[in-house]
């Protein structure tokens, strides 16, 4: 399986865009906390279709999680990444798989569906000031590992349960990580016994998770610059019309 044959009928302007896109996604997820998974979709999915969309972003999640471990690996919770990692490990591949049973159209309402309700859900999560023990974590992981392993654009509800259960700062981004290496280790096994883990997958992945690596780092230049409330407003716009796009597109067909 030749990796580059995943690009083929693919233009250098359409490679270009992608690794706009993926750089300008890696660089929100180093100041939000997320981004390429709610944000590539938006460019992934007229070019290639919606069903490849989450096996590239679980590979490509592998590289922006390793790198943002290493550099905050210290602050990480050990303790509550196992609880999540325990909690979530089976409902994870059962998303996984459910996700491959997927048509093509089914994968797009998905995802799209997803996103929309990613940004309401986040508000309101963070309104209600929700706070949860380690019980009130276990539970919440079982149910997002059912959504991790079949959508894309969920880091939003790790992130939220994390700092419901008194996470912050580079403490939230660490521990999620952690979390996020394990549940893409998860989810591209299934993808890989399914046999959706195709040469354009991998060649997707691998040059949004190279570009991903110096994005973590240009996002600390920006950070001084530019308040993460504007990145975040800018993110949920786009997620929700990108969202809609899929929608719309999903039930034409």
């Amino acid at each position: 399986m030749s990796i580059l044959a995943g690009f083929a009928d693919i233009s250098i302007a359409q490679l270009v865009l992608v690794g706009g896109v993926a750089l300008f996604a890696s660089i929100v997820g180093g100041l939000a906390g997320y981004g390429t998974g709610a944000l590539m979709p938006l460019v992934l999915v007229p070019l290639i279709g919606a069903e490849p969309v989450v096996p590239i972003i679980a590979i490509s999640a592998i590289f922006a999680n390793i790198s943002r471990f290493v550099a905050y690996f210290r602050h990480a919770d050990g303790r509550r990444a196992l609880i999540v990692i325990g909690a979530a490990a089976l409902t994870t591949a059962l998303g996984a798989y459910g996700y491959t049973r997927l048509t093509s159209a089914g994968a797009a309402f998905v995802i799209g569906g997803m996103l929309i309700l990613s940004v309401p859900l986040r508000r309101l999560l963070k309104r209600r000031d929700v706070r949860i023990g380690d019980t009130g974590l276990g539970v919440g992981a079982v149910g997002y590992g059912v959504v991790v392993g079949g959508t894309s654009g969920s880091g939003v509800i790790l992130l939220s349960l994390l700092m419901a259960c008194g996470l912050e700062g580079a403490a939230v981004i660490a521990t999620d990580a952690v979390i996020s290496i394990v549940t893409s280790l998860i989810k591209i096994s299934v993808f890989g016994l399914a046999g959706v883990v195709t040469a354009q997958v991998l060649a997707f992945a691998l040059l949004i998770g190279a570009i991903a690596i110096p994005g973590a780092f240009l996002a600390r230049a920006f950070v001084e610059r530019m308040p993460v409330h504007i990145h975040t407003a800018i993110l949920d716009a786009a997620v929700i019309v990108g969202g809609i796009v899929m929608i719309t597109t999903a039930l034409r067909h």
